[in-house]
């Protein structure tokens, strides 16, 4: 007889493996075609709203693993509050100016910007920008990321462009835009002006110089004959000295070094002789700092003095306590220069080259310079020692190159105009993790002038004329609403198109001189941090293109870096405009990293392209990566730990596969089981669910993605696979098939199913949907699996009682499969159903498994238990440390059934069957009765 069509084998046609890369674009075609996102939209419609707001990445190319990592996150988050009683849209957003824009549209366009007209210009970036924002939506979708993919949002769109312009003028109004003549960040790479969250910190190697200023006039405190010494590691900026700056509290000396009189810091005399090679120093005279005051000095090659002056930023940290002062090329230079009224020299160009005011440095570059001053300074005898030091040093984000300080005149956002405000509102928002609020707010207190012009094509023009008679600037409530509704029309191309004196509004006159009716425009963009800073009214509130967005925003999601950034641009011109935070919650992530803790790069080998992924593993795979790392420090990648994400899949795949097999004849409207009459086993088992319900559910409130993995996969590999599933795989193949036993293992599997499919919708968006189209439905099929809600825990199943008593079962029976495994290895039995158990038990343990005595052989799966007292242990048993309990295995007596593979002693006493045991020749007659 064939046994195998009177089991209750596992039937399915979900398949055991996965093969994503294949099977996800038809489930992605499946989405496109039933309009999913609209269809989630009408079915939360009428409830809270909950808005995650897009962080606009730049369109300048394919999507990076970082970007994966963000969109992934933003996804689970969208996707568990859409299942949780909220209305929860989203809008993809795409950051469409600025410089990276165009350094790729010039790079893979072969453009020269400075031989096309700026029109032609910008609409080689808009085509450049438009194309990979199509681009990096396709491979976002690939990601099973869901969303408003047809009604994005784009910073170049004519409605969001004339909303920035709102900002602006608002912030204009209130008097926190100023044009000024200050040192910023300057980079001759890109030749433009950066804000402080363009700017990051590499190594730099530079010189380190040691140079003399003569003592011109001593006040009567210093000797005629001695030199104020300075250090620095940037001679090109000494053509712009203009003095030297001392603590008024710290403790100078005159000494004679090698043969010299110097001033320097006593504290630094004995690093200053090692660094110019003396072996003694004789201390002439000590005096305060604040007595150097308006000491006078000669420049040591330009015909120039050099002033002493005081300032509290100098430190003793390094150098000589007397610090070369350039307010042309330093923020602090330039703060304690306006105490003192000194010129601010800065003669450089866009490029970094010396202008003619550099002298004899003119066309040389900054750091080429560096060379050819220190030449000039040993030449004249004014260079004491000479090296070089490795510092950490600005440089441009975006080209990577060194950057510098430069005095021009740029438009600024007065920070100090709505700093408290900004640090009040920062209380207000909630932070994850919780030092996100320290960090930004320390950020915020110490925050500069906002430098808000570039001067660049490609990007928002700052909407200000200039009347051409008197020179002065023209922002009103009157020009802002009138540029306002001509980029509303037109966008701003219409700037670089017309002249000034068509797009003034008409009849404009100079309110300043009360006659100008001539005007130019300002020829410098918007820093492309005030673009993106002004998504949430740009976006949040254009009720007439996204009706299903409100202000503020319920989260910002973003990498760590975005508190100098978006974050903090955001902030800035919320609180301006509004006096209110752009958003209620943020959260950061950190950076994705090596297995070894290395950055990503080219040159290391060790870039994981999400593309080549996908195509050989599967977007779910990069999924799960997502979830199971947690987010608030860096997260490791490489091709060893994607193996590893594939194996956590598999096993979360075979679980979902085993309750799918057994629930083929399982019918939840008709077959399930009341919960008072499961077997105890089972209550266990649901038990254990809804812990994990009640434990998911939290972790997805919190944004913490890796409990949700964790929790999970534990669950499915050690309470389901390990245990409960393991245990039952005997009741489900040999009872009969709609026997109250068999049922209320289905109907345990099926809550099971359907938990863990609903827990797992925003972690593997492709699998879950797969899972769902071949799992038993109460009622009809949704058309998607993300038209569910999340499951609720029954908290009445979690019993604790029920749950200390299965503590101490699971206790017995690890010591059991110890003893079994030991069995194993010495060849006394092979498979677990080969073995016969006897238990020795005393105590709490005798009376925990005397009344489920009959169980015991069906929860350690093997064929026979027998309880002893534990005074009658045999020598070799196993006995167990910490409980009354000894283990003894043997093999069990009997022949083997068959069907069911447990051995019995009364296997062939049946005529009709007689392979099999007394239990499975009657579930066979009952089956023939049938």
């Amino acid at each position: 007889m064939d046994y195998g069509k009177t089991l209750n084998l596992p039937q399915t046609d979900f398949p055991m493996r996965g093969n994503l890369p294949q099977r996800e674009p038809e489930i992605l075609k499946k989405w496109a075609e039933i309009d999913l996102y609209h269809k989630v939209q009408e079915k939360n419609q009428g409830k809270p709203k909950y808005i995650l707001h897009d962080g606009p990445p730049y369109a300048n190319g394919h999507i990076h693993l970082g970007h994966t990592l963000n969109k992934v996150l933003k996804d689970m988050v969208v996707k568990y509050r859409s299942m949780s009683g909220y209305d929860a849209p989203y809008v993809p957003g795409w950051d469409t100016h600025g410089l990276p824009i165009e350094q790729q549209a010039i790079k893979s366009l072969g453009i020269n910007r400075h031989q096309v007209s700026p029109v032609e210009f910008r609409h080689k970036c808009k085509e450049y920008a438009l194309n990979f924002a199509k681009i990096q939506s396709e491979e976002f979708q690939r990601l099973g990321v869901r969303g408003d993919w047809d009604h994005p949002y784009y910073t170049l769109i004519p409605q969001y462009e004339a909303t920035q312009i709102r900002v602006f003028g608002e912030m204009a109004k209130k008097g926190y835009i100023y044009k000024g003549l200050k040192p910023v960040y300057w980079c001759a790479s890109c030749e433009t002006a950066l804000a402080e969250a363009e700017v990051e910190y590499a190594d730099k190697t530079s010189p380190s110089i040691y140079v003399k200023f003569p003592v011109k006039d001593g006040k009567g405190v210093l000797p005629q004959d001695a030199s104020v010494v300075i250090w620095t590691t940037t001679p090109w900026t000494l053509p712009a000295n203009v003095a030297i700056s001392v603590h008024p509290e710290f403790a100078y000396v005159v000494a004679t070094v090698n043969g010299e009189k110097v001033v320097v810091a006593r504290e630094l005399l004995e690093s200053f002789k090692q660094a110019v090679g003396a072996d003694n120093a004789e201390i002439l005279a000590a005096l305060k700092g604040e007595q150097l005051e308006r000491v006078t000095c000669r420049h040591p090659f330009v015909d120039r003095e050099s002033l002493v002056i005081l300032g509290d930023h100098v430190t003793l940290d390094a150098g000589t306590g007397c610090v070369h002062t350039a307010p042309g090329h330093g923020e602090e230079d330039f703060e304690v220069g306006k105490k003192y009224n000194l010129p601010v020299l800065a003669p450089l160009d866009n490029k970094g080259r010396f202008t003619a005011e550099g002298g004899k440095f003119a066309g040389q570059f900054i750091l080429d310079a560096n060379k050819t001053i220190v030449e000039e300074l040993k030449e004249r005898g004014a260079l004491m020692a000479h090296g070089h030091i490795k510092h950490q040093y600005p440089h441009c984000w975006r080209c990577k190159n060194p950057i510098f300080f430069r005095a021009t005149e740029q438009w600024f956002a007065s920070v100090e105009g709505f700093r408290q405000e900004a640090l009040k509102a920062i209380r207000n928002v909630k932070w994850v993790p919780a030092w996100g609020e320290d960090r930004i707010y320390n950020m915020v207190e110490g925050r500069g002038d906002w430098c808000i012009s570039r001067q660049r094509t490609w990007g928002v023009p700052i909407p200000i004329f200039y009347c051409n008679e008197c020179g002065k600037e023209i922002i009103t409530e009157e020009t802002i609403a009138h540029i306002q509704e001509l980029f509303k029309e037109h966008g701003s191309d219409i700037w670089f198109a017309k002249e000034a004196n068509e797009l003034v509004p008409p009849g404009l006159t100079c309110h300043h001189c009360g006659k100008g009716k001539d005007f130019r425009k300002e020829t410098d963009i918007m820093d492309v941090w005030f673009d993106s800073g002004s998504s949430h009214l740009a976006v949040l509130d254009q009720k007439e293109l996204w009706p299903d967005l409100h202000w503020p925003a319920d989260l910002y999601l973003e990498g760590s870096d975005q508190h100098r950034g978006w974050f903090n641009s955001s902030l800035s011109t919320s609180v301006a405009v509004t006096g209110k935070p752009p958003y209620k919650a943020v959260l950061t992530h950190g950076f994705v990293v090596d297995e070894k803790g290395r950055k990503m790069s080219k040159s290391l080998g060790n870039v994981v392209d999400p593309l080549k992924v996908i195509n050989q593993m599967g977007a779910d795979i990069l999924r799960l990566w997502v979830s199971s790392a947690d987010y608030r420090g860096d997260l490791s990648v490489s091709q060893n730990i994607l193996k590893q994400m594939t194996e956590s899949y598999r096993k979360i795949r075979n679980t979902a596969r085993f309750l799918l097999g057994n629930l083929y004849d399982f019918d939840p409207a008709k077959d399930k089981v009341d919960y008072a009459d499961l077997p105890e086993l089972d209550r266990v088992a649901l038990m254990e669910l809804h812990k994990l319900i009640k434990r998911v559910l939290a972790a997805y409130e919190n944004y913490e993605f890796h409990v949700v993995y964790h929790a999970i996969h534990n669950f499915c590999v050690l309470d389901m696979s390990a245990f409960y599933l393991d245990i039952i795989k005997d009741r489900l193949y040999t009872a009969p098939p709609a026997s109250r036993e068999r049922r209320a293992a289905q109907t345990v599997l099926y809550e099971v199913l359907d938990a863990l499919v609903r827990l797992l919708v925003p972690v593997l968006a492709f699998t879950t949907e797969e899972i769902y189209q071949h799992m038993p439905v109460v009622g009809e099929r949704l058309p998607s699996v993300q038209l569910l809600d999340m499951p609720r825990a029954n908290l009445e199943y979690i019993d604790v009682n029920l749950e200390r008593k299965w503590d101490k079962i699971y206790a017995v029976r690890k010591e059991v499969l110890r003893a079994l495994e030991m069995a194993r290895q010495n060849k006394v039995i092979g498979n677990s159903l080969e073995a016969k158990v006897d238990l020795y038990v005393d105590g709490e343990v005798a009376e925990l498994l005397t009344p489920m005595a009959g169980e015991l052989a069906t929860i350690f799966i093997v064929s026979g238990v027998k309880l002893n007292p534990l005074a009658q242990m045999p020598e070799g048993a196993m006995k167990a440390e910490d409980m009354d309990l000894a283990v003894q295995v043997s093999p069990a007596p009997g022949a083997k059934c068959e069907r069911c593979w447990m051995y019995h002693e009364e296997v062939g006493h049946d005529r009709e069957h007689p392979t099999l045991c007394p239990r499975c020749a009657d579930v066979l007659k009952q089956h023939h009765t049938a």
